[in-house]
């Protein structure tokens, strides 16, 4: 699988990252078959959080086995300094490991929330600390929201190594800055910021619980995805030809065997129809930012 440099890291990620969510719907079993498919397609990026259930304890058996060959990537939703370094190292104890590669900041969706990250006893205080202390070694950030807000907080975290955001056809097919998630794909390709594309495979909101209860949803998504092997290999072509470094597989694992073979097989996306993909997709339902935010 191709890889590309994640920013400035040093690291080379393969063009998809796990999104290790799937495994918290399977048995240890299957979580474990599903880890060892993701390394056979030579998957090098992983990542991960404690909000996703037990994906980390079911995570850490393979992990441990494989770990010089997985780039983890974990995430916090707190805010403040004594809530995140507990959370580092509860993730740390429940992945049963000594480090994580990239930690990151989960979520970002307030400016409010960027200023307490960033104040005097803030989150960003104990993931520097842990850096500092060698359980962490790149800084990242997450975030579903404003786009201006990401702007921000590059701005604002000077040792800020990767960003992970949504970017998909429906998204740039969207006018407003409220979607100009190419605005910082620029501002981060100029910084030498890692990118990584969430969402990729969204095709629009789900239906109002009224009409299709969340229970009766066929897939453990925040969003109903496309599913169908031609509609997702379209949709990863697209993502990678943005020059996003890697882009993050969906959330639940009835899809990551069809995204790994996209991602295998993938030969790019030439303008045309990258233009097309984003004109069919224009009316559609944007995910984001309306959609559930995790």
């Amino acid at each position: 699988m191709e890889t590309r440099a994640l920013g400035d890291t040093g690291q080379e990620s393969t063009v998809l990252t796990f999104g290790s969510i799937a495994l918290n719907w399977l048995e240890q079993a299957g979580a474990n078959q599903l880890v060892e498919l993701v390394l056979d397609h030579g998957v090098n990026h992983f990542d991960v959080a404690p909000t996703y259930g037990d994906a980390e304890l079911k995570l850490g058996p393979k992990l441990r086995q494989y770990r010089e060959e997985v780039f983890l990537g974990c995430k916090t939703q707190e805010r403040e300094y004594e809530g995140a370094a507990r959370k580092i190292d509860r993730s740390l104890n429940r992945l049963g490991i000594d480090t994580i590669d990239l930690y990151q900041i989960h979520g970002l969706e307030y400016e409010e929330e960027l200023d307490t990250i960033t104040a005097d006893g803030g989150a960003l205080d104990a993931i520097r600390e842990a850096k500092d202390d060698g359980k962490i070694d790149h800084i990242g950030l997450t975030s579903h929201g404003d786009p201006e807000l990401i702007l921000d907080a590059i701005d604002r975290i000077d040792d800020l190594e990767t960003v992970m955001f949504p970017l998909n056809p429906v998204v740039a097919g969207k006018d407003g800055d409220e979607y100009d998630y190419e605005a910082v794909l620029e501002r981060c390709e100029a910084e030498g910021i890692g990118t990584l594309g969430i969402k990729a495979f969204a095709k629009g909101s789900w239906p109002p619980t009224d009409e299709l209860a969340e229970a009766d949803r066929p897939y453990a998504n925040w969003y109903e995805p496309v599913d169908t092997p031609e509609g997702i290999r379209e949709r990863f072509d697209f993502a990678a030809a943005q020059g996003l470094d890697t882009v993050v597989s969906p959330g639940d694992p009835k899809l990551v065997a069809m995204v790994l073979d996209a991602a295998s097989r993938s030969e790019g996306m030439d303008e045309a129809r990258q233009r097309a993909l984003i004109e069919e997709a224009r009316h559609d339902d944007s995910p984001v930012p309306e959609q559930l935010h995790h």
